[in-house]
């Protein structure tokens, strides 16, 4: 046991960026796959349909704990050789995209029928219509709910530490287990989070305040 110092205090708020780095990597991993999903849930073909339904069940109905243990074990079982990184990155993707993917197809299923009808009477296939005259719409109801899964999504990164990735969670249980100051260790750890996701809640409720009143 030795006393905290501010070394160790600067360790923690370093250890934020891999916090910050793990999200981003989820978030662009989870849209990729968040929109292969929202167009699958809204395609024609009911095989899509229902392949995306079960992907999301099966994410959204499970722990993202358990999710994790999963990335970072399974791959072993096959030969292959996972980091804690790797891992951390692959099944927060995972679990992103399912959430993403339900949030994007409740905007896009949002935009009124008109708006399809009358981009089918216009002749535009599918393709042309979902970029040309859905997406643009449905890309501005989606902003506030894709914000806030995006604070979800930082805070969830602090699971990542179960399976030995470094983040601002974990190296506060490593500072913690040399010094045993718990209350002054977490209490900064608090801190960074609200810090960082602050912001992009109160942005979030912004957007959704003026689309509120743009709706009137």
């Amino acid at each position: 046991m030795r006393a905290l110092g501010s070394s160790d205090l600067l360790f923690i708020v370093m250890a934020a960026r891999w916090t910050l780095l793990l999200s981003l990597v989820a978030f662009i991993g989870g849209s990729i796959g968040g929109v292969l999903i929202a167009l699958a849930r809204t395609s024609e073909f009911k095989s899509l349909r229902l392949a995306a339904t079960g992907y999301i069940k099966l994410f959204q109905g499970t722990p993202l704990l358990m999710q994790l243990f999963l990335a970072f074990f399974v791959p072993g079982l096959f030969g292959w050789s996972v980091d804690p990184w790797g891992a951390a990155a692959l099944g927060l993707s995972l679990h992103a995209s399912a959430f993403l993917g339900e949030i994007w197809r409740g905007a896009i299923e949002v935009v009124p029928r008109g708006q399809w009808e009358a981009a089918t009477a216009l002749g535009l296939r599918y393709w042309p219509k979902m970029t040309l005259v859905i997406a643009p719409q449905a890309i501005k109801l989606a902003i506030p709910p894709t914000i806030g899964f995006l604070v979800q999504l930082i805070k969830g990164t602090s699971l990542a530490s179960i399976i030995g990735f470094v983040e601002l969670t974990r190296a506060a249980q490593v500072i913690n287990n040399a010094t045993f100051r718990p209350f002054t260790i977490f209490a900064l750890v608090a801190l960074v989070y609200y810090v960082i996701c602050r912001p992009l809640s109160a942005y979030s409720k912004r957007m959704e305040q003026k689309l509120l009143v743009a709706a009137r």
